[in-house]
């Protein structure tokens, strides 16, 4: 069975949780199942979430081949994290049950989904222009960049994107799908690079630092991710019970901003204390083996 994802800062997160044997935890984005299977491993019960079907028919695959029962030690639900106070509920996930021991949040897209051309979540692969977490999500990437016009193309990688060349990749947009309709991956790193000023044969690393951000933008927007986020983190900690820990993995400045600024509410608000006063991060001997950890930052907030 290839590995769908590697877990970022996978032993940092289980010490923050500090897992007990019988308590509940939840991976509210499943990916791979990395940082559920760890929890497993040391006796916790864990209720795995994602809105990706392919990552929970991967776990579902992992759980048939270990000594794990699915139902009884670890709970699949498909599903948006935003809900995860519904989606607890609905499988005995919630206060009532003495609350949630730990929940993490990894943010990142997994490898697989970068890795699967037909997803169209890498500017280094051809594929469709699709960028959707999950399919019943209706609005793809290429819906936004051949619908939206020139202002609203550039406001959306600016903003969700830091982009510092966003007019010009935008002005390239406009005038790309005035000609034919922009379909795939390939067609707007095209046009991407050639705002940058880049042409013929393009390094690797030349097409990342141009592509990264419109990509970026692109994704957070046809997900709607730092919304979600918002809204996910007051409900997981209603979820909680005393003392329990979230964590959350971010990759960006603008989803690490948001749980920044979240625990530091909630801990004004008396509900709480910020257990990681920087963010940590990964050691190095992990950058290596996994460069795609290279931004990662880690946050975890305790409950009262």
């Amino acid at each position: 069975m290839s590995q769908f994802h590697v877990s970022v800062l996978l032993q940092e997160v289980i010490d923050a949780l500090v897992i007990e044997p019988g308590k509940l935890y939840i991976d509210a984005t499943l990916g791979g199942g990395g940082h559920a299977f760890e929890i497993l491993k040391k006796g916790g019960k864990v209720l795995g979430i994602d809105w990706d079907e392919e990552a929970l028919d991967y776990v579902k695959s992992r759980i048939k081949g270990s000594k794990f029962q699915l139902g009884k030690d670890i709970i699949l639900a498909k599903g948006n994290f935003k809900d995860i106070e519904q989606i607890a509920k609905e499988n005995g996930f919630d206060p009532p049950a003495g609350g949630v021991a730990g929940i993490i949040f990894d943010l990142g897209v997994s490898s697989h989904q970068i890795e699967t051309d037909q997803r169209g979540f890498s500017f280094q692969r051809e594929g469709p222009l699709d960028m959707r977490m999950s399919k019943d999500l209706g609005v793809m990437a290429k819906d936004l960049i051949n619908g939206l016009n020139k202002g609203e193309l550039y406001e959306l990688f600016l903003k969700l994107g830091e982009e510092h060349a966003a007019r010009a990749i935008s002005e390239g947009i406009i005038s790309a799908r005035g000609i034919k309709p922009i379909e795939t991956t390939a067609q707007l790193a095209e046009i991407v690079q050639q705002a940058y000023g880049l042409r013929g044969e393009v390094k690797p690393f030349m097409k990342a630092r141009a592509n990264q951000k419109v990509f970026q933008a692109l994704r957070i927007a046809v997900n709607d991710e730092l919304n979600n986020l918002r809204d996910a983190l007051p409900c997981a900690l209603e979820v909680l019970g005393p003392k329990g820990r979230i964590a959350v993995i971010s990759f960006h400045s603008l989803e690490d901003r948001i749980v920044k600024w979240k625990f530091i509410e909630f801990a004004k608000a008396g509900l709480g204390t910020v257990l990681t006063k920087h963010p940590v991060v990964p050691a190095q001997a992990e950058i290596e083996s996994n460069r795609r950890s290279i931004s990662a930052k880690l946050r975890v907030f305790e409950k009262n």
